[in-house]
């Protein structure tokens, strides 16, 4: 991949939502463009053509603590390093504002991509408002 990850890449509204859905995902349009008001920073990455292929963010108060979110590769793109590269320039960004910790969740299927990244694993919990 010729283009570089970029930090606080600009992107439309309509653009993560398309691929969160390409990912099999919720689209959650709702959520954008307030997510990237809200959120620390965000990371991506186009392909030549300029769709938008992976995307990953992180939120917080950006004190000390920030929780890594939503990190997505097009399906056409995926098991090309495309999603660790993401996730290192994440944790770059991080390093550079002096965040201490990084947290996030993950599907167990994909405990040995995020320690291949960097990440400890350690115990959790989880709450979701019920309907």
């Amino acid at each position: 991949m010729e283009q570089e990850i970029s930090i606080n890449l600009p992107i439309e509204s309509h653009e993560v939502p398309k691929l969160r859905e390409l990912v099999g995902w919720d689209g959650r349009h709702a959520d954008y463009p307030m997510l990237f008001e809200r959120c620390n920073y965000w990371a991506g990455l186009r392909e030549t053509q300029g769709e938008l292929i992976a995307f990953g963010y992180v939120a917080g108060m950006g004190l000390q603590h920030g929780y890594m979110e939503d990190i997505m590769v097009h399906p056409q793109f995926q098991k090309q390093g495309i999603g660790q590269a993401l996730v290192k320039k994440l944790l770059q960004e991080a390093e550079r504002i002096s965040l201490e910790i990084v947290t996030l969740t993950f599907d167990s299927k994909h405990t040995s991509f995020y320690t291949e990244s960097g990440f400890t694993l350690c115990s959790g919990g989880l709450w979701r408002r019920q309907d």
